[in-house]
């Protein structure tokens, strides 16, 4: 990496230069080795970055990159690739400029003499600290291609399960959406121009016409009052969920919501086994297991449970013990874990936990799906029907009388 350096001798003549060096520490060292003193030091900005723009939504790298990211250092790792040069070419060859610049800092992080978790600790926006402490135990083992394929199934797992749950969700909240959208844009535009030739017929109009034209009439009296109430509730509800209490609260009514809040426990409960699986099996010790995975789970109220567990093992207390003490844990996953502390296999049980819960999410999706494609039908064709019906019924009156 080149440094752009301001200096001054011991003559007092100032000397502007570059220097090439891993990182800026040892390139100040260099050159006080000379008698320098600086005056400023920079990085060097190359042409191809002084021209870059990065649009706003291409300044994050994605799980999915991440994901592929393990997979690709634990192949070249396990080919007996040098670590240097793993993350050089990786470097080279990522799409992402966000991720190509993290990745060469790290390269040079590790020439500088630091380790390779120590490296990616520096960028906790991009590798979580789950993401750390496996290298870090992959490091201490001595066993980094395995940690790396250790991070690439786990990861593998998690983004499919998640995506899965996502995408089960999608569907019915964008034809929900449409919906909505559809009718208000109705209720707007379309009814007020037919209620206005229905009134000038000077027949009777039924109740539920009636109606129509008043929701009609209310929509376009107050649309900018409303618009801005729903704004405010917006704004206002996102800041609220911003605070810890406010997400507390928002991840607490995600798992005990009817039908969706079941999937979200399922999913949460399989993120745990089969984090806690992962990190055991590479050798980190329960107490930061168990902390490390309340970081990850992405829900606060298990990450209370979490975190509040690994301080009652401190005390001596065991998992399954400190577990039976929360109603978010169901039964046959203490009572398995229980089963793995007395046995000795806790790494077994928690991947069989993990796997049921697995399967439990994917059938839960199916479920859900299933519920809702025939309820979004009835509930469509009820808005459409009652909405048809309190149009049509005094044009077919009107059309009748003539």
């Amino acid at each position: 990496m080149l440094f752009v350096y301001k200096t001054v001798d011991k003559e007092g003549q100032e000397q502007n230069g570059s220097i090439d060096a891993p990182n800026i520490d040892l390139a100040i060292s260099s050159l006080q080795r000379r008698g320098l003193i600086i005056v400023s030091i920079k990085p060097e900005i190359d042409r191809k970055e002084r021209f870059h723009i990065v649009l706003p939504f291409t300044r994050r790298v994605s799980y999915k990159e991440i994901v592929m990211l393990s997979r690709q250092v634990a192949t070249l790792f396990e080919a007996k690739v040098s670590v240097l040069a793993t993350f050089r070419l990786l470097a080279q060859e990522s799409l992402n400029p966000i991720l190509q610049k993290v990745l060469l800092s790290v390269v040079d992080d590790i020439k500088g003499g630091i380790s390779i978790s120590a490296a990616l600790g520096r960028h906790p926006k991009i590798f979580s600290d789950f993401y750390v402490n496996m290298v870090r135990a992959g490091e201490e083992s001595g066993k980094m291609a395995e940690s790396f394929v250790y991070l690439a199934d786990y990861m593998d797992r998690s983004y499919a399960l998640s995506s899965r749950a996502k995408n089960a969700l999608i569907y019915p909240a964008f034809v929900i959406v449409s919906f909505i959208v559809v009718m208000i844009l109705m209720v707007m535009f379309v009814v007020p121009k037919l209620s206005q030739v229905l009134m000038e017929t000077g027949q009777e109009l039924p109740i539920y016409t009636k109606l129509l034209i008043w929701t009609s009439d209310f929509f376009i009296m107050f649309s900018i009052p409303l618009a801005l109430l729903l704004l405010f509730l917006g704004i206002y509800l996102f800041r609220y969920v911003s605070t810890p209490k406010g997400k507390y609260s928002f991840d607490r009514f995600k798992i005990n919501v009817p039908y969706v809040g079941r999937l979200y426990r399922k999913l949460y409960l399989a993120r745990i086994s089969d984090n806690m699986n992962t990190m055991l099996s590479s050798g980190i010790s329960m107490v930061r297991t168990l902390e490390i995975s309340g970081d990850v789970v992405n829900n606060e109220v298990y990450k209370k449970i979490l975190v509040e567990a690994g301080e009652a093992i401190k005390a001596g207390s065991a998992v399954s013990g400190v577990f039976s003490q929360y109603p978010e844990i169901p039964g046959v996953m203490v009572q398995m874990i229980k089963v793995g502390e007395e046995s000795g296999k806790i790494g077994f049980v928690l991947e069989k936990l993990s796997r049921f819960y697995e399967r439990e999410v994917g059938n839960e999706v199916d479920t859900l799906v299933g519920l809702i494609e025939p309820a979004l039908i009835v509930v469509l064709g009820v808005g459409v029907g009652v909405m048809l019906t309190a149009i049509l019924i005094p044009i077919y009156n009107l059309a009748q009388g003539i």
